[in-house]
């Protein structure tokens, strides 16, 4: 499994100490007020055990992220796209750069700086010639966090999200890409 680093953080496999902050985190309304909804601890549980499975099956995935104080701050890496999406953008982008923080982490610029070193990863490590990055429209806390990854948005990808209810007022989404070559410094 590897690990990466940034000036000020770590991102890791996950451990068990890393389930209650992350069970609070996902049950934080505001954290989550771009999801359907906040998780109990027991959906938050079952969502941590498929993350750190994959870690242990790929190498990579979604890691824990470590803050130089060694407090978890949730999560930033690369995840399959669900093909169900994938199918709906012109392309059929495979692989999404992703975070979910903590509240207190917000501001701070870790989001950018953890999806940065996924994104060198992806790139330089697995080789990827393509990673996007979606998100409900009225995100603009994430949106503002993939336009300073460079990332970019064409209207023509946006879609309407398959799982979610044709009246949910998160059902529209906007999809960010960014090319191999493309990460900033």
């Amino acid at each position: 499994m590897t690990d990466l680093r940034t000036p000020r953080l770590r991102l890791r496999h996950w451990s068990q100490v890393d389930r209650e902050p992350f069970a609070a985190l996902n049950a934080d309304s505001r954290v989550m007020e771009h999801f359907p909804a906040p998780l109990d601890a027991s959906e938050s549980d079952a969502l941590a055990d498929r993350i750190s499975s994959r870690l242990d099956e790929h190498g990579w995935g979604l890691w824990a992220v470590e803050t130089p104080d060694g407090r978890f701050a949730g999560f930033t890496g690369l995840n399959p796209v669900p093909r169900a999406i994938a199918e709906l953008v012109r392309g059929e982008p495979t692989i999404e750069v992703g975070w979910r923080l903590a509240r207190w982490a917000w501001g701070h610029g870790y989001a950018t700086e953890a999806a940065t070193a996924a994104l060198r990863h992806g790139f330089d490590v697995l080789e990827l010639e393509e990673i996007v990055s979606f998100t409900a429209a009225g995100n603009a806390r994430s949106r503002a966090v993939m336009e300073r990854l460079g990332m970019t948005r064409d209207p023509a990808d946006d879609f309407d999200h398959p799982a979610l209810a044709p009246d949910s007022p998160l059902r529209r989404h906007v999809l960010y890409r960014l090319s191999r070559g493309g990460v900033r410094s």
